[in-house]
């Protein structure tokens, strides 16, 4: 890969605009009995006041729109969503503070999660030769951000496509901890640099170090791997702000696409922390404020104590989607020959307080159209409703589809090899509780909604030993539940915070989940074609790739022999299948693998 070196050092193209300035001097004091001479006037120090605006885990939403439903975007909270919201907010923002006296930054996550993202990274790919502008490059150039740092979804659709969306920005994308697997040295911009000028002393200086998530080497593991290293965020920190600092940054703003919770999704597989946002904060002297990402939660403001320093550094996470914008307001005083930051504060505001912006609207709409249209293509019929609201703890068909397209690609793929007498196995997880293929005619937004990431299929080969190991880490998803003790259905899971999609059903096998058993001890009666499973056996299992990589710590699986692998994501693997059958009956499909016990009394 080609080093990317370029520096951004720009200067505000306006001089002294909205800069609170504390001029005038004093009335003389009384003069002292004791001496004639009249006291000097007191000097007041200049002062400036900076406003760094952030989103982050934008995932492709311009407009409030949901592509799944076909309908306006709302939620039970009143959300809305989209770029054109965000556009509102900003320009509302520089009206009140001067543009020249305000930066807008992003930290990661932007050409994934939604059709339209996916429509142009798939079916009128930005890579084509004459190909389009990405509609969020356009959006984001329209809007004027001034830099964005790298998201791990950034990632999803190859090298390639995320170097042409980085071409098509006016803007740089940072990532000081994405670097060149074999030099080490960055791959693409660690930093940015501003100049904001006040009259009649040095300008303020601003340095942006954008930091990305170690994960990505497991979770893109098939683009990544002997190209790109991903250091810990720690660590990179501590290596570039005193660099910045020498290079005489006043302020040291950090953009992260990383959490404050000190946790990883992935184990040990990597030796850096997942969300280390908050480390960064505690250990790297020099950062005044960090525009948080990642974990698509609502931090207003949270305050950090840096150990060396006991400064307060400031951290803020605007709610994924672009349902908020992060103010972090900075004031600074000159003294003793130079700038000072004297305070920061962080808040937020709400995208559903505004409208859209009718000029980003304007610039999007035909893109907005095309989209619409893809996914309101009629692929098939449905002779009954399926739905994912119980999928996380019954068995539901609708999960079921996803494994036996699965079983059916994977089989097909190894047909005529030496694996091909082997049992093929699935795995699928039930990633909304809100998605719905209705009776009748079946579009792709049915599907899509259906699987909403842009994952694609691997097949791994895994003894029953290491299926049933495999079987007991995903039940650990449910909360224990002594027999008798009444069952809450929205207190049944996520022990441990574990989320929806890193519960895995898998087909093929019949067992039983005695959820009154602590975790770790709960597989019960597993069996394959009515014999208890063979420890020893050997079985295809047809994975997601993100699973296949390591992602959400499963054992055995991304350390297992790779059969085969694909490009084609399986969410379009589906759209195929339910086309060529014409028709989707559940008896197509459906299958009773597992079911929740408590010592050998079902659940339900």
């Amino acid at each position: 890969m080609s080093l990317n070196r370029r520096k951004f050092l720009t200067k505000s193209a306006v001089t002294g605009a909205g800069v609170a300035v504390a001029g005038a001097a004093a009335a003389p004091a009384r003069a002292a009995q004791a001496s004639p001479k009249p006291a000097e006037p007191a000097r007041h120090p200049k002062r400036y006041s900076l406003t760094v605006m952030g989103t982050t885990d934008l995932h492709g939403n311009v407009f409030n729109w949901d592509y799944f439903k076909d309908a306006e975007y709302s939620d039970a909270k009143g959300n809305a969503l989209g770029l054109a919201r965000i556009s509102t907010l900003v320009n509302q923002v520089r009206e009140e503070k001067g543009r020249c006296n305000t930066l807008l930054l992003d930290a990661g996550d932007t050409i994934q999660g939604t059709p339209l993202t996916y429509y142009y990274a798939k079916v009128d790919p930005i890579t084509a030769k004459g190909g389009p502008v990405h509609p969020m490059a356009q959006a984001m150039n329209a809007i004027g951000y001034d830099a964005a740092a790298l998201g791990n979804h950034e990632f999803n659709y190859g090298i390639e496509t995320l170097r042409r969306f980085e071409s098509q920005l006016r803007f740089p994308l940072l990532g000081a901890n994405a670097v060149d697997a074999r030099t080490l040295r960055p791959a693409f911009p660690p930093y940015f640099m501003k100049e904001f000028h006040v009259p009649g002393v040095p300008p303020v200086k601003v340095a942006v170090l954008g930091l990305t998530n170690p994960g990505i080497a497991i979770w893109d593991k098939a683009f990544v791997q002997g190209r790109l290293a991903f250091p810990g965020l720690e660590e990179q920190a501590a290596k570039w702000v005193p660099k910045l600092r020498a290079m005489g940054a006043d302020v040291v703003v950090v953009s992260a696409h990383s959490g404050t919770s000190g946790t990883s999704s992935y184990g040990d597989q990597v030796p850096y922390v997942e969300n280390a946002a908050a480390n960064v904060a505690r250990q790297v002297p020099g950062i005044d404020a960090i525009l948080v990402g990642h974990a698509h939660v609502e931090i207003p403001e949270l305050k950090v104590v840096n150990e060396a320093t006991g400064r307060t550094v400031v951290l803020s996470e605007p709610l994924c989607w672009a349902e908020r914008l992060t103010l972090f307001d900075i004031e600074l005083v000159f003294a003793k020959g130079g700038w000072e930051v004297e305070s920061v504060a962080a808040s937020l505001r709400n995208s559903s307080t505004v409208a859209d912006d009718p000029r980003i609207t304007r610039l999007l709409k035909d893109e907005h159209a095309r989209v619409v249209a893809y996914v309101n293509q009629v692929v098939g019929t449905a002779t009954e409703t399926l739905t994912t609201a119980e999928a996380r703890y019954r068995d539901a068909p609708i999960i079921d589809l996803i494994t036996k397209v699965q079983e059916d690609v994977v089989r097909a793929a190894l047909a005529g090899t030496e694996y091909a007498a082997l049992p093929v196995l699935a795995q699928a997880s039930p990633f909304s509780r809100t998605s719905q293929i209705p009776a009748g005619e079946v579009t792709i937004r049915d599907l899509s909604g259906l699987y909403v990431y842009d994952n694609t299929l691997v097949a791994k080969l895994m003894t029953g030993a290491q299926v049933r190991a495999y079987l007991e880490y995903s039940a650990e998803y449910f909360v224990q539940t002594a027999a008798g003790a009444p069952v809450d259905v929205e207190k049944l899971t996520n022990a441990g915070n574990r989320p929806d999609y890193n519960y895995d059903y898998v087909s093929g096998l019949r067992y039983e989940i005695d959820i009154a058993q602590p975790a770790g001890s709960r597989i019960r009666n597993l069996s394959y074609e009515g014999a208890a499973l063979d420890d020893a056996r050997q079985f295809v299992l047809a994975v997601n790739n993100y699973r296949a990589n390591g992602g959400g710590a499963f054992p055995h699986v991304a350390s297992a022999r790779e059969l085969w692998s694909e490009s084609t994501e399986i969410r379009t693997r589906i759209a195929e299948w339910v086309t060529a059958k014409g028709v989707l009956d559940p008896k197509d499909f459906a299958s009773a693998d597992w079911r929740l016990t408590r010592e050998g009394t079902p659940v339900f």
